[in-house]
């Protein structure tokens, strides 16, 4: 039976994304008052309708099933499955990874009806919660801190534009047009993205992204590519001494519980919601499930990120090929990825030797300890010149621009963000 609200008082939530709002859902099917508040007017308003990725490789069930057996509903937004992923590397092979399961599966963030974010906020009002937006309270006011980014680990930059194409997915692993990290490409029901991840602080970063739009034009010339608007954001990277502080849940990229290697964060965001909510009900203790569920990834991402930071495309191609190899070996794709995100007593063990030199300390974490993944200088390979189709890619975005073309984010500084500040490092 529901607790009726008078029993108990009412649960302040901040930030309506995916994590403030999977815990306001289940607090308020069991009958608590909860009220969720966003600086922003809508849920999905620091995003602009770009895509993100919600991985199935890194733990044994489906991410879906895991929504349903929380009592959250998959079928309220939009998800495209892939099972057959383009892998581009390095030197420009194609192969493709491949599943009898589901790879990823696609979901829009933003503001649209169909947007993962919309499905969730619908959800929560549907259990009862109240939300309100354009509210600005103070942490110490909630119980459950659900705000997104405040630091700079990481940026992404990309170009929507409609196409003809079919649906499609390519990842590519290239420390020229992705330094430190990847690019790639969705299309999906005649809307595609480009986009490319810097993990090194870059001058003139918008180059990357007009060289990656020309590496895939050439590469895919069935693209027949309209460009719609320019897209872009950060991902902020933590790793917290506590989750639970005075009473208040750190959830989501709040609470530093993502992936450090590749940005995938929907995921143990949704799920740090539930496990809060599940605390708060008496069904659990958050820092204990935090620390048994969630951080043993977490551990693992950062032990890669420190790989990831000293190789470059020799080692990409490296990779590239062992993730052939084991596909050819086991029939599926997804076993050796999913190997990669797993967490295993070496990684353990890595993560405890580099995370005192990778991490620097915040000090206006509130005492919560908190060390941030500093966003990292350029390295000397890092400066070229770009090459005569990534010139045209810019004057042909000059003029899409002079015709009304919408840019989410501040040239050439990614310190700069516009007013709404976006974390579309595939989160």
């Amino acid at each position: 039976m529901a607790d009726t609200p008078s029993q108990h008082p009412p649960v302040h939530i901040m930030g309506a994304g995916l994590s403030g709002l999977a815990a306001a859902t289940l607090l308020a099917k069991a009958g608590r008052e909860v009220h969720v508040h966003d600086i922003r007017q809508d849920s999905g308003a620091r995003f602009d309708g770009d895509f993100q990725a919600l991985e199935n490789w890194s733990m044994d069930d489906d991410f879906f099933d895991q929504l349903e057996a929380w009592g959250l509903a998959p079928s309220s937004f939009k998800a495209t499955t892939f099972d057959t992923v383009d892998l581009i590397h390095p030197d420009d092979v194609i192969t493709q990874a491949k599943t009898s399961g589901v790879a990823y599966r696609i979901v829009e963030r933003g503001t649209s009806e169909h947007a993962i974010d919309q499905g969730f906020k619908r959800q929560a009002l549907e259990a009862g919660a109240t939300i309100h937006y354009g509210s600005r309270v103070s942490e110490e006011d909630c119980t459950i801190i659900a705000c997104g980014p405040k630091g700079t680990s990481a940026v992404a930059y990309g170009e929507i534009f409609k196409t003809d194409h079919p649906n499609h997915i390519a990842f590519q692993l290239n420390d020229k047009l992705a330094p430190g990290s990847y690019s790639y490409l969705i299309i999906i029901d005649g809307v595609g993205l480009i986009c490319t991840c810097l993990w090194r602080k870059q001058r003139k970063s918008e180059r990357f992204l007009n060289e990656t739009i020309a590496w895939y034009e050439a590469h895919y010339p069935n693209l027949n590519r309209q460009p719609v608007k320019r897209v872009g954001g950060k991902g902020d990277f933590t790793i917290n001494q506590t989750y639970k502080q005075d009473g208040r849940y750190y959830v989501g990229e709040s609470g530093g519980l993502q992936d450090f290697m590749w940005g995938f964060g929907m995921r143990m965001a949704v799920w740090s919601g539930v496990l809060a909510a599940r605390d708060i009900l008496g069904e659990g203790d958050y820092e204990r499930d935090v620390r048994r569920h969630l951080m043993p990834y977490v551990r693992t991402s950062v032990a890669n990120r420190w790989l990831m930071n000293r190789v470059g495309d020799r080692m990409f191609k490296r990779m590239c090929k062992a993730w052939m190899k084991d596909q050819d070996k086991r029939g599926d794709g997804l076993i050796w990825i999913g190997k990669l995100f797993r967490p295993t007593m070496f990684k353990g063990l890595l993560y405890r030797l580099v995370t005192p030199f990778m991490l620097v300390k915040d000090s206006k974490a509130m005492g919560r300890g908190v060390r941030r993944l500093p966003f990292r200088p350029a390295l000397k390979r890092d400066e070229w010149e770009p090459s005569d189709e990534a010139i045209a890619i810019r004057e042909q975005w000059k003029a899409v621009r002079g015709q009304g073309g919408h840019v989410s984010f501040a040239n050439d500084n990614e310190s700069e963000v516009q007013p709404q500040e976006k974390a579309a490092i595939s989160s």
